[in-house]
Parts: C-alpha cells; structure tokens; sequence
C-alpha cells in the first residue's frame, strides 16, 4: 500500500486551491456547482443534484 499526498487550502470563499504529489488545481464555485482547472490541463464541471444524483464532465485542454 501507498502513501498519498493531498491538501486542500480555502482561499476565499468559492475558491479552493488544491495541491497533491503531482498536480495542482483551483475549485472555484459554491456549493453544489463547481468548475476545476487543473495544471495538467483537465477542466472538470460538476453539478450536485437534489437528492442522490450528480452531473459531472470532465475534459482536457486541447494542444496542437
């Protein structure tokens, strides 16, 4: 079994930075609507929906 490294940082509110052993990413929304830039290039959308359902996208950035 693995160690993991993550750590979360409220910034301000709406606004998350997170940062683990290989990438970085900033949250930004309220809660129940949140869009993720990654410094991988992911962008990730997710929606929380009344009661036990969840919308989520994910994507990554386009290099020539």
């Amino acid at each position: 079994m693995g160690f993991r490294f993550r750590t979360s940082v409220k910034l301000f509110p709406g606004v998350r930075l997170n940062v683990g052993r290989k990438s970085a990413s900033l949250s930004l929304g309220p809660r129940g609507i949140k869009r993720t830039y990654s410094t991988t290039g992911r962008r990730t959308t997710s929606i929380d929906l009344p009661g036990p359902f969840s919308w989520t996208t994910s994507a990554r950035k386009k290099t020539r």
